[in-house]
């Protein structure tokens, strides 16, 4: 068994509880990891292009609200 499936197994093994709390820190944590690369495209310009496209279609009336 491999260490995902036995982490699978643990998980689908847990409380409401428990899962409510894994859920929780996993989405934290997942934030935290993906946080510092998101700054550093911005830092960098590598966001540059989908800004002024999503800018570009929002004037031109293309867009719809969430």
């Amino acid at each position: 068994m491999t260490k995902i499936e036995k982490l699978e197994n643990e998980v689908q093994n847990l409380s409401q509880a428990d899962l409510a709390s894994f859920r929780e820190w996993f989405r934290r944590n997942d934030a935290d990891q993906w946080d510092p690369q998101i700054e550093e495209d911005v830092r960098e310009g590598r966001m540059d292009r989908l800004a002024e496209e999503a800018l570009a279609e929002h004037a031109a009336g293309t867009t719809k609200e969430l």
